[in-house]
């Protein structure tokens, strides 16, 4: 299994490393078609490998006329199997931070929760890799109350720390009557906001989490942003009445998530490559949306 693990680690490596030299080819065969359009002579410097580089174009097609980059790669195989997530903590959790993530292990469907133990990161990751996980969720906390939460997807990343605040559990509602029991049925997702770049990839990270729902599903996922603070919530619904007429029942865990860093590794990889930062002094800033409008 570690041989395995090198060899794909070296692979992804080698594709990662070839990027540059498809992002110059795209560029020479990008002013080729430009100059074919225009109806201009064909630059200087790409006269001797012209010939080549239009055969290249004829073969193109939509899939390959754009080079892909590693972050495309990442969750190319997502929809080929569902997600197989491992919830974790910190080392010694406290009560409440147990409960967070025994009821997380409700809204994350295919998930297995485990005890931290006095395993290290590494081990966790390579538990996941053998066991073929396909994402790693860490809970943390400070003094009893989650405060941290960082979702790595394996083998090869990327990895989203995000801050938690104002969760609200379950068990801390008082109505349990009224919330019922939580459904295990694939849920319908709603993602609101996230139109920027870094918003679109903020929302493939968490929509990848899901397995695809029957469309009968009753339960519903909502991460809805605003001024880059997620808001999660939990509904069920059923039809009452008529066909318009719909009763929505939360039934928790609700809290909000701060994207703060994005990274291009797995969370035991120290030296991978930060996607992208929270820049200091963000909290002064109310103009500039780094999720959505």
């Amino acid at each position: 299994m570690l041989r395995r693990n090198v060899r794909l680690r070296r692979e992804y490596l080698y594709r990662k490393s070839l990027e540059g030299k498809e992002r110059l080819l795209y560029e020479k065969k990008r002013k080729i078609k430009q100059a074919l359009e225009e109806g201009k002579p064909i630059p200087t410097e790409l006269r001797n490998e012209d010939a080549a580089l239009r055969q290249e174009i004829d073969l193109e097609d939509e899939r390959t006329a754009v080079p892909r980059s590693t972050i495309d790669d990442e969750y190319a195989n997502a929809t080929e199997r569902d997600p197989k997530i491992l919830l974790t903590t910190s080392h010694d959790p406290s009560a409440p931070l147990k409960q967070f993530v025994k009821e997380l292990k409700f809204v994350f469907p295919n998930s297995q929760r485990m005890n931290r133990g006095g395993q290290v990161i590494s081990e966790i990751v390579e538990t996941c890799r053998s066991h073929d996980f396909t994402d790693l969720i860490l809970v943390h906390e400070h003094r009893g109350v989650p405060d941290n939460i960082i979702i790595s997807h394996l083998p090869y990343g990327p990895t989203a720390y995000f801050q938690i605040l104002n969760v609200v559990t379950r068990h801390d509602n008082k109505d349990k009557k009224e919330m019922g029991t939580v459904s295990e049925a694939y849920p319908h997702l709603i993602l609101n906001n996230f139109s920027t770049k870094m918003g679109e990839r903020t929302a493939t990270i968490l929509k990848h989490l899901f397995p695809v729902p029957k469309p009968d599903s009753k339960r519903i996922i909502t991460f809805a942003n605003q001024s880059d603070y997620i808001s999660f919530r939990h509904h069920v619904y059923r039809q009452s009445g008529g066909p318009k007429s719909i009763d929505l029942k939360e039934v928790g865990p609700r809290f909000e998530l701060r994207l703060y860093q994005v990274k291009l590794g797995t969370v035991d990889q120290l030296e991978a490559q930060n996607e992208w930062v929270l820049p200091s002094f963000m909290n002064t800033s109310k103009k500039q949306k780094i999720l959505g409008e």
